[in-house]
């Protein structure tokens, strides 16, 4: 039945006739109250569609902060805009536009319309961090349940990266500090206890972080090798 509608995550593709299903993830995500205005970065290749996208974008109660051509340079163009989300509207996202789209899709979502559901170029805007790929799907009424459902999934998106990168860097930290209570172990020919003991009573004398005296241990300990 939904046999035309795709989820990549962190992309939501959709077809023109999913209309029903986003409207329901979207009341799913809790996103029923209206939405604020949003400035939108608009990248189109043609004029007379960006007119289009325009107008659906002030009808759906957001403002076009700027409209550039796909070859512009984009990362220059966010950090003179500054705006809440980029909607890329294409008839087919060629390599060069999906690379120069990597180092913002990290920062802001982005939106793509495009009549290209390639499966290799949909892999490639993943890759560039966009929040959804819509394939011929550009309607006014649409545009900003789309927008909304774009903007949780990347929020989405950002807090598991936080996530991720907060594990990983305790992960990191202990390790740090079992390396560092093995040479005091070492040297001093103390138990596992006395040594992890002997890094904390050195944090809190020097007003450390246990990580920041285990590396100093370290450093120093390499420097008499």
């Amino acid at each position: 039945m939904w046999s035309t509608y795709q989820v990549v995550t962190p992309i939501l593709r959709l077809s023109s006739e999913s209309g029903f299903f986003l409207l329901r993830l979207t009341a799913r995500l809790n996103m029923n109250k209206p939405s604020k205005a949003l400035r939108v970065l608009l990248v189109d290749e043609s004029p007379h569609r960006a007119g289009a996208v325009e107008q659906a974008l002030r009808q759906a109660g957001h403002a076009v902060a700027a409209h550039i051509a796909p070859h512009d340079d984009l990362r220059a163009r966010v950090d003179e805009i500054r705006p809440d989300v980029i909607i890329i509207d294409m008839e087919s996202p060629d390599r060069d536009t999906l690379e120069h789209m990597c180092c913002i899709g990290r920062d802001l979502p982005l939106v793509m319309f495009t009549h290209d559901g390639d499966k290799e170029k949909i892999h490639l805007a993943m890759h560039a961090g966009v929040s959804a790929y819509i394939v011929n799907g550009l309607s006014s009424e649409r545009i900003k349940p789309i927008i909304d459902v774009a903007i949780a999934r990347f929020q989405e998106f950002q807090a598991l990266r936080g996530e991720l990168t907060k594990a990983t860097t305790a992960l990191e930290e202990r390790k740090l500090i079992e390396r560092a209570k093995g040479m005091v172990m070492k040297q001093r020919q103390c138990s596992e206890d006395e040594a992890y003991q002997a890094l904390r009573k050195l944090a809190m004398t020097r007003n450390l972080r246990m990580t920041e005296v285990a590396r100093t241990v370290i450093t120093a300990a390499e420097l008499l090798m």
